[in-house]
């Protein structure tokens, strides 16, 4: 046997030896536009979390006096209406779109893969209950339901990440409530039963940590609907209020000088789409990579 032949079965061998977690990540790991988008979201988060030391304007302060300027040395991107320095604006806007997303995702997430979880492992009225809520909760208009929580309660920082995370967790909890439903009866949840194990830690100690692949990639999925989400809501007044700035609150304010100056829009719409896309790319590759059928 040849010396490359020999380094290819070697190769071959060690991966088949891996452990599941490294080849997932290998597969994952390996496509092109996983790891841009892994850049674009860990640029944006880091450009964000070091918004006081990245610039030395504050995001709320306004110059009357250069209202509308062009991009100079001064202001990379020029000042908005009220003499807003742009580029900060967007720095900080970053903060709260972001911590929007992520935050109400933990908690759909949380809520989600409990409802699931439980009603996939005792079944019965658990799972009767659970499932039909679930289908009642997934015939309303959710963006108008949205509207309407939001109107009714108020629409502050901690409303609006509570009302999107109670309408994000219906799709986790169906994948949850499969996969603990078809794990539920292998052996290793009889070898637990048989040594005395309470089926509440069965759950949660055995099954539930099965179903983790696919409740990362619906997580990251859910990501991008939180900040879509959050940018319309905040584009129609009931999210994030100025001056505090978000990406969608940006877009709502700059939509009076489309004509005057389009830059306004461009910037906020451009960020806004570009970290769904990396969302959702990183959601498709996770889940490719974590599909045995992709293997």
């Amino acid at each position: 046997m040849s010396a490359t032949a020999r380094k290819s079965t070697a190769i071959q061998s060690s991966r088949k030896s891996d452990s599941p977690g490294t080849r997932i990540w290998r597969a994952f790991w390996k496509r092109l536009t996983v790891r841009i988008a892994l850049l674009v979201i860990g640029g944006f988060v880091v450009i964000s979390a070091l918004a006081p030391w990245l610039t030395r304007y504050e995001p709320e302060t306004m110059d009357l006096i250069n209202v509308m300027a062009p991009a100079s040395w001064e202001h990379w991107l020029g000042t908005d209406e009220n003499g807003r320095d742009i580029l900060t604006r967007l720095i900080y806007g970053g903060r709260a779109s972001l911590a929007v997303g992520l935050v109400s995702m933990i908690g759909a997430v949380v809520l989600g893969s409990t409802l699931g979880a439980l009603a996939g492992f005792f079944g019965g009225w658990i799972d009767t209950v659970v499932s039909r809520f679930i289908d009642g909760m997934l015939s309303i208009p959710l963006f108008f339901f949205l509207l309407t929580v939001l109107s009714l309660f108020g629409s502050s920082l901690p409303n609006l990440v509570l009302v999107i995370a109670l309408t994000g967790w219906m799709s986790v909890a169906r994948i949850v409530r499969g996969e603990v439903t078809a794990n539920r009866e292998h052996q290793y949840v009889e070898a637990a039963t048989a040594l005395g194990a309470s089926r509440s830690w069965i759950l949660f100690r055995h099954v539930l940590p099965q179903s983790t692949p696919s409740i990362i990639v619906a997580a990251t999925l859910g990501i991008a609907y939180a900040i879509i989400a959050e940018s319309a809501l905040s584009y129609l007044g009931l999210g994030v209020r100025p001056p505090t700035p978000s990406w969608g609150n940006m877009l709502s304010e700059a939509r009076g000088f489309i004509w005057q100056d389009p830059l306004l829009t461009l910037y906020p719409g451009s960020l806004i789409f570009l970290s769904v896309l990396a969302f959702n790319t990183i959601g498709d590759g996770l889940r490719d990579a974590t599909d045995p059928r992709a293997s």
